[in-house]
């Protein structure tokens, strides 16, 4: 027991001790949690009492313990600081995880068990809670395969094993391309360029050991160097790499791995009973049902093409005005767009982003959530697993309430995108234990680091769930913060984003990293007025993106995803210099995991009702209204999974939304 993973950790609020974990240390502390909770599961199934929600739901919810804490250490560094030993240990985890769980939903004793407790839950004087957490792991099992036997039964577990290790498979390539491509740029090359773009692409080139400045294929480098770069044949190769990750042939190749898991997700479908693996996946979310989700789709797409077919007729004059002839391609948009932002809003990001401090954003996302909430925050001084990291005790009314972690910068060691994870859910049973939440982002470090203002968007919005996680106040774990429908999950989220964008907010942290002073109002103003500003463009890239994985998960699956990614993009009309934001090969969402597979819609799903719960506050004329900040907390960021999605938004708001506030916020609406 001398392995720190399977310690008690007397730390402060029961942080891991990172500073005492080594990478060796894991595979024999899982070994450990996995025999142990496998004890557990064999104690439950095999227990001859009767079946009662104490001696199985509870149990079942009380098991675990030591896998949990190995776990979330794990993924957390394997995901946000990873290293070839941990990038190994993830392709052996997954498919020991796989097996693990599929045995547990494979066991007929267990899930006789769990079906006795559900035949006679009318009598069994169940909370509303308690009533919910019985039907969620019921329906969990019979989802997982719990009712097939036989033949059935070993091939479901041989899919989600499989599926677990393509999975892993996906990510790690993925990484791999981020990681060993870059472009070298002379000093010539860096002319047109603003100043934080070159001082990134200098850091950049220090971390690569590049001897000089270049171009990576981090979000937070590669935009803006697409946004700004005057050299066409420069932003042509970088744009280029961008979108071949995953497809670049050889180890790192993604495409066959797409195809197989379109068909194994098929055959898991099949296998219990579903048409198809959108319809398995949709049937638990607010959507339900392909159809509902393809009919919001079509119905934001036509104003977004139309305003995006607009646009680029613009966009192309502007380039034949420099000498360009030819067709305006995917790696002259974002060039464009911001000299036709600069012309129309005389608004330069240049001009905006030295207002745009990581620390005075991280500062505004806790004062909106202390007027909001009554939260308050204190820095902690504990060791973490990377010295980026940084910790929080959050407070309110000197209660213990939450740890929160922040892990802000971009490095080669770290997957690409933005997350929110919970180290430990909020619980009271088996006994109370308050949530450890982590943000991880990949900001471009500076002295100071300088944030784009949809880089502080990304930071409110991760903040948001990380309320949803900290607020929570539930009794049983498995139905705490996130634990919600995937197109209910990002109402939070992207609800939390809308106080950045409240004058006064932006008037007291968007302050100049020089002068200190705050952001001119004719700034601010040109900045608001230009919140909508080429939302043709960015609606496209993401419905294009949404519709291509619904179309890969409803019917059969395709044997070329490729193919037929090419041909829903014609079937939809996709504007020629406009891409999806996520091409098939580096889908994360779809690929790397489940989780977004057939539900990448979620986010526009969601949109509709944050769109609509603002307003709400917008109607009261005050975006900290008391009440309603409270209904907000009570009805949705406290309640996590405890009741359906559509029931907790009608509590806070009193119906449910139509597209048109969506529309609307994205300047869209005709």
């Amino acid at each position: 027991m001398t392995n720190p993973l399977l310690q008690d950790w007397n730390t402060p609020f029961q942080i891991a001790p990172f500073n005492k974990i080594a990478d060796d240390d894991f595979a024999p502390a899982l070994e450990v949690a996995l025999a142990e909770h496998e004890a557990e599961i064999g104690a439950i199934a095999g227990d001859t009492s009767d079946a009662s929600f104490d001696n199985v739901i509870g149990a079942l919810e009380a098991a675990g313990g030591a896998l949990d804490k190995v776990l979330a250490v794990f993924f957390t560094v394997a995901g946000a600081d990873s290293n070839p030993a941990r990038e190994e240990l993830q392709r052996k985890f997954s498919p020991l995880l796989a097996q693990h769980f599929s045995r547990i939903t494979a066991n007929k004793a267990l899930f006789a068990r769990i079906e006795a407790v559900w035949d006679k839950r009318g009598t069994l004087g169940l909370s509303d809670e308690q009533a919910r957490v019985l039907m969620l792991t019921r329906r969990g099992f019979v989802r997982a395969g719990a009712a097939l036997t036989g033949a059935e039964d070993a091939r479901m577990a041989a899919i989600k094993s499989r599926l677990a290790e393509l999975g892993t498979e996906f990510t790690q390539n993925v990484l791999a391309d981020e990681r060993s491509w870059f472009m070298k740029l002379s000093e010539d090359d860096l002319e047109g360029l603003p100043e934080f773009v070159v001082q990134t692409a200098r850091s950049a080139g220090v971390e690569k050991g590049a001897q000089g400045p270049v171009v990576t294929l981090s979000r937070s480098l590669i935009v803006p160097f697409l946004q700004f770069s005057p050299r066409r044949d420069l932003r042509q190769k970088a744009f280029e790499a961008w979108v071949a990750r995953g497809a670049n042939g050889g180890a790192t190749d993604n495409r066959e791995n797409c195809a197989e898991t379109l068909r194994l997700r098929q055959e898991r479908a099949a296998l219990l009973g579903y048409n198809s693996f959108a319809d398995y996946k949709l049937e638990t979310e607010m959507a339900a049902t392909p159809a509902a989700v393809r009919q919001l789709l079509t119905d934001v797409w036509g104003p977004a093409k139309a305003q995006a077919d607009a646009d680029a007729k613009v966009l192309t004059a502007m380039m034949r005005e420099d000498g360009v002839n030819g067709e305006l391609e995917p790696w002259d948009w974002r060039y464009y767009a911001d000299k036709r932002r600069m012309a129309e809003h005389d608004l330069n990001e240049a001009e905006v982003k030295p207002y745009f401090q990581l620390e005075r954003m991280i500062e505004a996302s806790f004062a909106c959530a202390t007027r909001l909430f009554g939260l308050e925050f204190t820095p902690l001084d504990v060791p973490l697993y990377h010295a980026d990291c940084r910790a929080w005790e959050v407070t309110r009314a000197g209660k213990h309430v939450a740890v929160f972690i922040g892990d802000y910068f971009a490095r080669g060691s770290k997957r690409s995108g933005a997350w929110c994870s919970a180290m430990r859910g909020q619980a009271k049973f088996p006994e109370p234990q308050a949530p450890v939440v982590i943000n991880v982002c990949n900001f471009a470090k500076g002295e100071p680091a300088l944030l784009s203002y949809d880089d502080a968007r990304t930071l409110f919005h991760e903040f948001g769930h990380a309320l949803h996680q900290m607020l929570s106040n539930v009794t049983y774990e498995s139905i705490s913060g996130t634990s919600v429908a995937r197109d209910f999950v990002e109402l939070p989220s992207q609800l939390y984003e809308h106080w950045l964008e409240v004058p006064e907010v932006l008037a007291e942290f968007a302050t100049h990293v020089e002068t200190g002073e705050a952001m001119p109002k004719t700034l601010l103003d040109k900045l608001l007025g230009a919140a909508t500003f080429d939302m043709g463009f960015q609606t496209v890239e993401y419905v294009a993106s949404a519709m291509v994985d619904l179309e890969f998960h409803e019917g059969q699956p395709p044997t070329d995803p490729m193919a037929r990614q090419v041909g829903v993009l014609e079937e939809m009309g996709m504007p020629r210099a406009i891409t999806m934001r996520h091409a098939t090969p580096h889908f994360a969402h779809v690929f790397a995991g489940d989780g977004y597979s057939s539900g990448y819609y979620s986010y526009m799903w969601s949109e509709v009702m944050d769109a609509d719960a603002f307003a709400a506050f917008e109607e009261k004329g005050d975006a900290f209204d008391a009440d309603l900040a409270a209904s907000l907390e009570a009805n949705i960021l406290s309640t996590g999974g405890s009741k359906e999605a559509a029931e907790l938004y009608t509590a806070f708001r009193g119906r449910m939304p139509g597209v048109e506030a969506l529309l609307k916020g994205r300047g869209l609406a005709a």
